[in-house]
C-alpha cells in the first residue's frame, strides 16, 4: 500500500468560530469524488484545532518527514498546511513562550528547509487587514494566501477557495513551481449563417479568467507569429490545461478538433464547456470522453456560475494529474513492470493508438502475444469500451491482450 501522495492539514483556534465551518468545506472538496479515483488515499485532509494536551496548548504535531513518526507510518510526499488566520489565533500567539507560537514557528522552520514537499497557504478569516502588527502577521504575511474575495457575480466564496487552494497546491509541487497554471482556450471562430456569435461568451471567459489568478491564458490569437498551438500546448502539459468551448460549429472545425486531440495525447486535463444552441449536425468522437459543463444563455446573459464551475473543475483534475504523475514514480518499487502504461486519464482510441506506436518507435512494445496492464483513474470504462480498445490493440500485428484497470480493481486484485 503506497502512502498518502498528499496531506492537506487546516489548522485554526478553536475559538475562531468561522475556522471549522472553512475546515468542513475543504474536507468535503478534497475527500469528494474529483480525487477518489487515485490509487489508495492519494489525499488526505486532517483538522488541527484543539490543544493536545490542555486545552491551552497547541494541536497535535502535524507528522513531517523530519520529525519522528511512529512506527510503521509513511511521511506522505507533500504536506499543505494551511492554516485559517484568525484574531484567536494572533492573540494565542502574542507571548514568546506561547504553545501557539513555537508551533506556528516550527512550521515555518521546516517549511524553509524543505520547500519541495511542505507548503504553506494561509488564508484569513477577517481579511488580510485585520491581523496587521500582530506575529502571526509577521510570520505568515509573505506567504501566498488562499483568496478570499472578491467575487465574481456567479461566483461563491466556496468556489473561490478551493480552486484558490487546489491551485497553489499544484503549482507548488509541481516541476516548474514558479509557473501559474496555464489555461489555453479552444473555441470557434467561424459561424454559421442565421446563428448567434459566439463572441459574447469567449469575452466573457476571458474576462473572468483575468480576474483569477490562473495564468494569462491563450488561444490562437495570442500566439506570436511564427509560434507552434501544437507545440504550446505539448510544452505546457505539465503546467497547462484546455478549456474547449464546444459551440455549435466547433467540433466539426479542423483545428479545433486538433487542438483537442493534441491536448489529450499530450495528457493534459481537459474541460468542455457545453454552449450549444441549435446542436451539431454530426459532433467528433474526438470531442468525448472528457468532463463536461453546460452553460447556457437566459436573458439576463450567459451563465457565469458554470464557468466558474468549469475553471474549478479544471484546476481540479490539473492537481490530480500532478498527484498521479508522482504515483507513478513512487509505484515503480511495488508493481515494478506489471503496469505497462500509467494512463493520466481512461484509454480512449485517440490515445490509445497514439500510445502504442509511441512504444512501437521505441522499442519498447511487449512481444507478441503479450497482455498490457493500463491503470488509469476512476471511474472505469464500460465493458464495451474495453472490448473496442481491445479489438483496436490485437490488430497492430502483435497479437497484445489489453487488461485496463482502475486503481480500485488494481486493490481488488491484490496489485
Amino acid at each position: 500500500m503506497l502512502p498518502p501522495i498528499l496531506e492537506i492539514y487546516v489548522l485554526w483556534h478553536p475559538r475562531d468560530e468561522k475556522g471549522r465551518e472553512i475546515a468542513q468545506e475543504f474536507i468535503e472538496h478534497f475527500r469528494g469524488n474529483a480525487f477518489t479515483g487515485l490509487i489508495g488515499g492519494a489525499v488526505e485532509v486532517f483538522i488541527r484545532s484543539e490543544g493536545w494536551r490542555t486545552q491551552d496548548d497547541a494541536p497535535r504535531p502535524i507528522p513531517f518527514s523530519r520529525t519522528a513518526l511512529p512506527i510503521g507510518i509513511e511521511p506522505a510526499k507533500f504536506i499543505a498546511v494551511v492554516p485559517l488566520m484568525g484574531m484567536e489565533m494572533a492573540s494565542a500567539m502574542a507571548s514568546d513562550s506561547a504553545p501557539w507560537r513555537r508551533y506556528m514557528e516550527e512550521i515555518v522552520r521546516l517549511h524553509q528547509k524543505t520547500r519541495g514537499s511542505i507548503g504553506i497557504f494561509p488564508y484569513y478569516l477577517d481579511g488580510p487587514g485585520s491581523l496587521d502588527h500582530t506575529i502571526l502577521e509577521d510570520l505568515l504575511g509573505n506567504y501566498q494566501r488562499i483568496a478570499g474575495s472578491p467575487l465574481g457575480p456567479g461566483e461563491t466564496s466556496i468556489m473561490l477557495r478551493c480552486r484558490d487552494l487546489a491551485q497553489g497546491i499544484t503549482q507548488h509541487f509541481s516541476q516548474g513551481a514558479d509557473k501559474r497554471l496555464t489555461v489555453f482556450i479552444s473555441h470557434t471562430r467561424q459561424h454559421h449563417q442565421g446563428r448567434e456569435s459566439n463572441t459574447q461568451l469567449i469575452s466573457l471567459i476571458r474576462e473572468i479568467i483575468a480576474n483569477t489568478r490562473l495564468r494569462y491564458f491563450f488561444d490562437a490569437n495570442d500566439l506570436q507569429p511564427g509560434e507552434d498551438w501544437d507545440r504550446a500546448l505539448r510544452d505546457n502539459a505539465a503546467t497547462g490545461a484546455l478549456l474547449a468551448v464546444r459551440t455549435d460549429a466547433y467540433s466539426s472545425r479542423k483545428w479545433c478538433q486538433r487542438e483537442v486531440l493534441t491536448a489529450k495525447r499530450a495528457g493534459m486535463p481537459v474541460v468542455m464547456i457545453d454552449a450549444l444552441d441549435r446542436g451539431e449536425e454530426k459532433g467528433s468522437f474526438l470531442m468525448d470522453h472528457v468532463p463536461r459543463v453546460p452553460v447556457r444563455k437566459t436573458e439576463s446573459g450567459w451563465n457565469r456560475e458554470n464557468v466558474y464551475r468549469a475553471l474549478g473543475l479544471l484546476v481540479d483534475e490539473s492537481l490530480k494529474r500532478m498527484l498521479w504523475r508522482h504515483q507513478e514514480k513512487l509505484s515503480q518499487a511495488e508493481f515494478g513492470g506489471d503496469i505497462a502504461w500509467w494512463a493520466p486519464h481512461a484509454p480512449e482510441p485517440t490515445t490509445l493508438v497514439q500510445w502504442l506506436e509511441d512504444t512501437w518507435k521505441d522499442g519498447t512494445l511487449p512481444p507478441k502475444g503479450s497482455e498490457l496492464r493500463i491503470l488509469h483513474p476512476e471511474p472505469p470504462l464500460a465493458e464495451d469500451e474495453k472490448l473496442v480498445l481491445s479489438q483496436m490493440a490485437s490488430l497492430c500485428g502483435k497479437g497484445l491482450e489489453l487488461d485496463i484497470m482502475t486503481p480500485r480493481l488494481l486493490a481488488a486484485r491484490g496489485g
